[in-house]
């Protein structure tokens, strides 16, 4: 190929990589909003800091990340009020009150008081691959609208958070190279196609790695999530009382159950409804409900509201042989 042919490729390609961008960014920047955030201080309220929301709703709701409106006044209830203000890309500003935080998923639901938003397409993470371009669009370091551009750099990070001594993973977490700062959190991470697959939630500092930003996956499991914040304003959990970890089962487990793989109960936590039913340290659990678990971010997707108080059947494997013990899990509390 001539010298003028490669200069032609290479320029149909910028082409096409900038037309996807700018599509993705015009079609974006209307449905997220920058949030700047209020506390409550003695004789009045003051700022706090500032994130991003992504509209999910035409009549006000935005998600966000629970870290940027931790501390805002204004939970929806009898104690409601401004949790700080939304300003759009349409230059309107707003107050919010936050409905909803889950701080173990890192995620919240704000609602702006106006309407005729623009809600993004929510997409499904669970598709991306390695190497995908992307599209992070956010309010860095108070600048509103900012768009920049990466390509997913790993999948299926995670990152440790805790609530009340309760301690989760929010797991599949999307690395990505699209260039993040302080206020992008909350914000959109978008696939080429414009649907959100992400929700930005944090930076690795230049001590650690420059560059690099994490977003909590847009899928099934936190979509609902997101919707339990908006109707309810909060997520039931089921709640065991066990830790463990994933791990490979040994031989003579695999041919009894036809399994590779369970989670190792390391902690049985005292007067739990695992200590109740009897589980021990040691034990593998294999399943719940028939359902495989084969890491601990299998069971924690299965430890959903409708499963409290109800007997759930487990598998175990222990004494060189499977088992099943029933469980009455109880409501995780903070």
């Amino acid at each position: 190929m001539s010298e003028t042919g490669v200069v032609a490729d290479t320029e149909s390609a910028l082409d096409a990589y900038s037309r996807v961008v700018t599509t993705v960014a015009a079609r974006l920047i209307p449905s997220v909003a920058s949030l700047r955030v209020m506390v409550r201080v003695p004789g009045g309220r003051r700022p706090q800091g500032a994130g991003s929301g992504v509209v999910i709703t035409p009549d006000g709701h935005l998600v966000t990340s629970a870290h940027v409106v931790a501390g805002a006044t204004g939970l929806r209830g009898p104690n409601a009020g401004a949790g700080g203000s939304a300003t759009f890309a349409d230059g309107r500003e707003v107050e919010f009150e936050v409905v909803g935080t889950d701080r173990l998923s890192d995620l919240a639901v704000v609602r702006a008081a106006t309407t005729g938003l623009e809600p993004a397409t929510l997409g499904d993470a669970d598709r991306l691959v390695v190497g995908q371009l992307v599209v992070a669009i956010g309010n860095p370091l108070g600048f509103s609208g900012s768009v920049s551009a990466g390509v997913v750099s790993a999948l299926g990070r995670s990152i440790p958070t805790s609530e009340g001594g309760h301690g989760r993973i929010v797991e599949n977490v999307i690395q990505t190279d699209a260039s993040l700062h302080p206020g992008n959190s909350g914000g959109a991470l978008a696939d080429g196609a414009g649907e959100v697959v992400g929700i930005n939630t944090a930076v690795v500092g230049p001590w650690v790695g420059q560059g690099l930003g994490l977003a909590v996956p847009v899928n099934t499991t936190t979509q609902a999530i997101v919707w339990s914040l908006l109707h309810d304003g909060r997520v039931r959990r089921a709640y065991l009382g066990i830790a463990g970890g994933s791990r490979p089962l040994p031989p003579r487990a695999e041919q009894a159950t036809g399994r590779t793989t369970g989670i190792e109960i390391l902690t049985v936590v005292g007067a739990s409804p695992a200590a109740a039913a009897g589980l021990r340290p040691e034990d593998l659990l294999l399943d719940v409900d028939g359902v495989p678990v084969a890491n601990v971010g299998d069971l924690q997707r299965l430890m959903t509201g409708d499963r409290i108080g109800r007997a759930v059947t487990l598998g175990v494997f222990r004494n060189g042989r499977r088992e099943t013990v029933d469980v009455r899990p109880t409501l995780l509390r903070g």
